[in-house]
């Protein structure tokens, strides 16, 4: 029987007697895990949860997440030994698992207790549940080592202990024996290298050890062939030229986060990125792009990277048609990606569009290329060396959404198609030397003057100078007196040449007349 507290208050009666699935997630309940009030009383009164619930004999399932919950979990809970799947996310519980009472949950198949403040360690204790398949231990303040006993759960196919500070060397697990197919331990300060036990999960789809203190990868990471997902963003890995040689090897790998790894490391000219065929998302340092006609997401921003764009990028099948665009398939992703902060992803088809290089070391102008990338929703060039003008095949972009060229050195006008991308909500050009009237109309009539200061030969309504004032001269005027002072310059400068040439020839014609009229002239004697 199935209970949610949603539910006509009449059936509550029922709970501890036939009930084996209780639901009181997302109630806005509030308040301590009581310790002397009757499950029924507690949220018919207080909207509180208590420890009664352990003479629940038949109670099997019991959610109380994304409430406010508060205190620690009453050691009474545990005694609802019957209990195969618990659930308290996203709640304010506080203080540390209790070894002795975990131990009590022996048909416990699920366990989430993510996102609150528990404290401690993992109790040795978690080992003895045989029946485990997921833990989340997500986003809590949890510390030390990882118990060697959490290899005796052979049924775990779901691991999650993103963001919290455990430490130490992850080898103390041995996965081997686990039926792992996601694993998530990102956030915390574990150190060593990949376990090489975690190599023997064959059915092992998502990966994710970024912001930790890890540094080798084993060229057994080629055994994982079922390997989706995977993200070690924030580590010291080294030789990216055999990572790269080793996982393309996963073949069904589509999301490969990799930033901020290799330091001072490049890839041989003639290494490439090949065997990826299934890759939809690359955040990497610098190689070159043959062989990912899936790729519709890259961000290799900052990095040290040196030199011009390379051309190869502008040729990404999936950003350049709309028709290549719809053979993405709506898939799920094991692990989210968290692009920023605020931004996270699940599916395949919610991701944006994205080429992000930027606060490199970049260098030479913007491709004319860039307009055939007209599926791109995000295109960030910020912070490099960029010269040059802002090629008007930009303005074909029609998808973009956000456009960063800040913090480089473009010259020239604003191209006044730019307008033309009628979804763009995001536009710096800011700190560069553009000159010349600011576009307006469109989304232009909604940026601040922000996303032009640093370009003081920029004039718009936005603008503290106005275009035509004395001011700012319009870009066109400015080079209509260019071109005429250079004419005058030249004009000066020949005319005062032929000038020279014109005396030069006078007066050498005089000395050849005055040769002659010596010599048919007679002196006189006196």
């Amino acid at each position: 029987m199935q209970f949610s507290l949603r539910q006509s208050a009449s059936r509550i009666g029922v709970l501890q007697s036939s009930s084996s699935i209780l639901d009181v997630s997302f109630n806005h309940l509030s308040g301590p895990l009581q310790e002397h009030q009757s499950p029924i009383s507690a949220f018919l009164s207080s909207g509180t949860i208590s420890p009664e619930f352990g003479n629940c004999s038949k109670l099997t399932v019991l959610k109380a997440g994304h409430n406010n919950l508060t205190g620690g979990l009453p050691n009474g809970l545990f005694n609802a030994t019957s209990l195969e799947h618990l659930a308290f996310p996203n709640n304010n519980l506080q203080g540390a698992l209790d070894g002795s009472s975990v131990v009590k949950l022996s048909n416990l198949i699920f366990l989430d207790l993510g996102s609150n403040g528990l404290e401690g360690e993992m109790p040795d204790s978690i080992g003895q549940l045989g029946r485990l398949e997921e833990l989340h231990l997500d986003n809590n303040l949890m510390i030390e080592e990882l118990p060697s006993t959490l290899s005796n759960c052979r049924s775990l196919n779901y691991i999650t202990l993103r963001n919290n500070s455990f430490m130490g060397d992850l080898s103390r697990v041995n996965f081997t024996q686990m039926d792992l197919r996601t694993a998530d331990f990102s956030l915390n300060k574990f150190n060593g290298t990949i376990p090489e036990s975690i190599y023997a999960c064959s059915n092992l789809i998502a990966l994710r050890l970024a912001y930790n203190f890890l540094g080798q990868f084993s060229p057994r990471i080629a055994n994982l062939r079922s390997l989706s997902f995977l993200s070690v963003t924030s580590n010291s890995f080294t030789n990216i030229t055999d990572v790269i040689r080793s996982l393309k090897w996963c073949k069904n790998l589509t999301t490969l986060v990799m930033g901020t790894n290799f330091k001072g490391e490049t890839i041989p000219q003639n290494e490439a990125i090949e065997g990826f065929e299934n890759l939809r998302i690359l955040t990497i340092d610098t190689c070159p792009l043959v062989g990912l006609p899936l790729l519709f997401f890259l961000d290799i921003s900052s990095n040290r990277l040196t030199g011009n764009i390379p051309t190869e990028l502008m040729g990404m099948p999936m950003l350049q048609s709309e028709k290549n665009a719809a053979k993405l398939d709506p898939k799920f992703l094991e692990l989210p990606v968290f692009w920023t902060q605020s931004r996270q992803y699940r599916w395949l088809n919610a991701f944006p569009n994205v080429l992000n290089l930027c606060n490199n070391s970049l260098t030479g102008i913007i491709p004319q290329g860039i307009g055939q990338l007209k599926m791109l929703n995000v295109l960030n060039f910020s912070t490099n060396s960029l010269s040059g003008e802002i090629p008007p095949q930009i303005c074909n972009l029609t998808n973009l959404q956000t456009l960063d060229l800040s913090n480089n050195q473009l010259t020239g006008e604003l191209p006044s198609a730019l307008r033309n991308p009628h979804f763009l909500s995001g536009f710096n050009v800011s700190n560069n030397d553009l000159e010349g009237p600011v576009p307006t109309g469109g989304q232009f009539n909604t940026f601040t003057n922000t996303s032009y200061i640093g370009n003081s030969k920029l004039c718009g309504p936005m603008l503290s100078v106005h275009c035509g004032s004395l001011e700012a001269p319009s870009a066109s005027m400015k080079r209509r007196h260019k071109k005429t002072l250079l004419a005058v310059v030249f004009g000066v400068i020949f005319g005062g040449l032929a000038a020279l040439s014109l005396l030069a020839c006078f007066l050498i014609a005089r000395l050849v007349y005055d040769d002659h009229t010596e010599n048919l002239v007679p002196l006189h004697r006196r």
